[in-house]
Order: C-alpha cells, then structure tokens, then sequence
C-alpha cells in the first residue's frame, strides 16, 4: 500500500509544530488525534529572565548549558529588547559552550557562537556528569531552563563548588482547552489509538497526571495494543520509568520519528485468510484484498476478537465482552451485520446457529 499509515490512528501531543508533526503522518495516510498536553508560554514578568542576564554581564559565566532551541532563541530575542544582546552575546562568547542537543545547537551557531560538547543522549544529567568530570569549582555556570527549574542538576553542579545563574526562559503550562486530552486519554483507555507521539518528557508527565483515576488503565493501554512513540530517549524517560516500551528514533527528529512508527505499526497487524479473502487488521480499518476498509469501532471489536481465534466460534456473551459497556446481545448482531456491509465480504464472518460467530478460515 502506498499509504503506509492507512488506516491507523494516531494521537500527538506536541503544542509546538503538532501541525507539522500531524501532516508528516497525514501525508501517509494515517488518521490524527491533536491533543496538546501542554503549551510553552513565555515568562509573564520577564523580570527574572532579565535579572540573570544582568547577573551574566556582571559575572561572566565560565560555562553554558544551552537546554532547548526555542529557549537561546528566545533569551536571546529578549535581550536584543533591552538593548543588551551583544553585550550577552560577548559574555557568552567566551564560555565553554554545552548544547544539549541538535536544537539547541542550532540555535546556538545561529547566534554567532561556537559549542564545545553535546551529550549522546541529550540527558542534562549526562551534561552534569561530563561538566563534574571536566571540573566546575569555583567556576559560573549559565544554565537556560527549558521549562520548570532543575534542582537536581542545579544542586550537583552546586555541590561541585559552581555557581549556577538560572536562566528560565519560557514555562509549561496547561492547555488552553483540556477538552482534547481528555478526549486522547478515552482513546488511550479504550484502545481506540494506536500510537501516541510524544514530543517531551513534560508532555509524557502531563498525559499521566490528566488521566487521574484512569492512570493505570492508560499505562496498560501503552504497555500493550498503543504504541508510545518518543522523539527521543529525554523524552521517553517518564514512560520508560513506569514500564512501557517506547519506540524511539536514534536521532531527535520530526521526520525520524514518524519513520519509527511506520516501521513498527504494520508489524503489530493481523493477517488472516477467510472465505478466500486476504484479511489485514490495521486500527480502525481492515484491508480486505488491498482494498482498505474503514470500520466503525463496534464492528472492529468484534472482528479483532474472532480474527484472534481464527476459526473458532465465540459466543454473543465472549464477542460482547468486546463491545462498550451498556451493550447488549442485540449490540452484538448489529456489529456482525454492520462489520459483513463494511468488509464487503459477508461470507467472511459466518453464523452458527445456537453458538455465535466465527471467521470462515481456510
């Protein structure tokens, strides 16, 4: 098929460039869920941020740790403002430069400065260890906050003897309409997606935390039928940490991290062959001899169920286990007969009598 993503649904939860992140999947045919699990908002009162600018050209830092692009671009952006950009950008010229990742880095040539080291696994932590290593003592370290404060690696940087300006940039913030996550989150619980794509571990953090009483359900949901897809290992770590298997691409790349779900998605599909028909279960559509059939979530649910015992009858009571709660036997016919229209197979499926249903396998 040439849409690789047909047929599957999957759900993003990037604020910034969900759009671009959304038509890379489109374009490959995968149906989009956006839910913005939060939204980067730059500083209300700049006053901090100003505050450890002036403490950078009053104590030039020996050290920066550039966390995020968008975070330098911004500092930046802000003290051209104020008038005091090439200023900062003198001070920091001549500091030993720690870009965290490709982003960062970007946005750090792009300013006129050079960068001395990166991290292979843009952790902050794996940062801390190589600065310890190198040695901070006595020395100012610089450090842009991408997001909430760090206090565990402002602390061990402290412990080593640095002095560390924070410098916070923007903050994560709730979404301006929590209607959408909340609405990803039923789809997580009830296995209705099957991917999920996070951008950032606060992202990650903040789907966890609006599932509430649902949270457990949701982490079974990623631990089994959804993929929790990661741009990146920072990122996948509050995953990770709870026992979910992430997919993640080696490089912190949009593009790369849709190519790791194309990869994985297809191989989670069934095949089967019923009535001399080629069968593939792909989310929330079938592809019946190449043919993609989209299928109302009841009519999918059972041919899920029947399709995992290919041949063998299941009762109405089993195949309605399958179904919403609510549902009733009667629910269980309508989907047999509205998955026989939408296959345009309806031999495929196949009654018998006082027993309940099957798939007609060769």
């Amino acid at each position: 098929m040439a849409d690789e993503l047909a047929g599957f649904t999957v759900g993003v939860t990037a604020d910034r460039r969900r759009d671009e992140l959304a038509a890379l999947l489109e374009r490959r045919g995968a149906r989009v869920v956006l839910a913005p699990a939060l939204r980067i908002v730059p500083l209300a009162d700049d006053t901090d941020l100003r505050e450890a600018t002036r403490a950078c050209l009053d104590r030039p830092p020996d050290v920066l740790m550039a966390n995020t692009g968008i975070g330098m671009r911004g500092w930046l952006e802000a003290a051209e403002g104020w008038g005091l950009a090439e200023p900062l950008r003198g001070v920091l010229g001549g500091a030993y430069v720690v870009a965290r990742g490709p982003k960062a880095r970007g946005a750090i040539r792009a300013a006129g400065l050079h960068d001395h080291w990166s991290p292979e696994s843009e952790s902050c932590e794996e940062v801390v260890e190589h600065l310890c290593r190198r040695g901070v003592a006595g020395q100012v370290v610089a450090m842009q906050l991408h997001g909430d404060r760090q206090p565990e690696c402002t602390e061990a940087l402290e412990s080593a003897g640095a002095t560390v300006i924070e410098v916070p940039v923007y903050r994560w913030a709730p979404p301006t309409d929590p209607a959408p996550l909340h609405r990803l989150i039923d789809l997580v619980a009830g296995r209705l997606v099957d991917a999920v794509t996070f951008t950032s571990a606060p992202a990650a953090e903040a789907l966890l935390r609006a599932a509430g009483d649902r949270t457990e359900t949701v982490l079974a949901a990623l631990r089994g039928d959804v993929l929790a897809s990661c741009v990146g290992a920072v990122t996948a770590e509050p995953l990770v940490r709870r026992g979910v298997p992430v997919s993640a691409p080696g490089r912190a790349r949009l593009g790369a991290l849709v190519r790791t779900i194309v990869d994985e998605l297809p191989r989670r599909t069934t095949t089967v062959k019923a009535a001399g028909h080629l069968l593939t279960l792909r989310g929330h559509a079938a592809v019946v001899d190449g043919e993609l059939r989209p299928l109302a979530p009841a009519p999918m649910a059972v041919l899920r169920a029947l399709a995992r015992a290919p041949g063998k009858v299941l009762s109405r009571t089993a195949l309605l286990r399958t179904l919403p709660r609510g549902a009733d036997e009667h629910a269980v016919e309508m989907a047999v007969a509205r998955l026989r229209v939408g296959l345009h197979a309806p031999r495929v499926v196949q009654t018998v009598v006082k027993r309940g249903y099957r798939l007609r396998v060769e």
